[in-house]
């Protein structure tokens, strides 16, 4: 029995860890009115989005939404930050499986333009 407990945890960690490196984070700094990368391409595959507020001087947040589709009922929910991104700090989103695509990111409370994120 403590064999296979022993065999468990193994196996446990090295896909905990395999999982841990498929994951990517993809940072982007807000200042006001805008986000200072205006265009993303990335692969197909799992990521985090994490956020700067950088002297916007009020909370800013991150949408992500397929092109066209930028009401709320299409917006990628796990994209979203975890909390407000509070001024001069950083937060993050949960983890987002991207496909092949276009989408567009931007911010409703710090009035960002819409930007082009493609996924090859």
């Amino acid at each position: 029995m403590k064999k296979l407990i022993a065999i468990l945890v193994i196996v446990f960690g090295v896909s905990m860890n395999v999982n841990a490196q498929d994951l990517k984070t993809v940072a982007l700094e807000q200042t006001k009115g805008e986000f200072t990368q205006k265009s993303l391409t990335l692969t197909e595959g799992t990521y985090v989005f994490e956020i700067a507020n950088t002297n916007v001087g009020k909370d800013v947040g991150f949408v992500l939404a397929p092109k066209g589709k930028t009401d709320q009922a299409n917006h990628i929910k796990n994209a979203y930050v975890t909390s407000l991104v509070k001024n001069n700090s950083k937060s993050t989103s949960k983890h987002v499986t991207l496909k092949k695509g276009e989408y567009v990111y931007f911010c409703p409370l710090n009035k960002t333009p819409q930007y082009t994120l493609i996924v090859e």
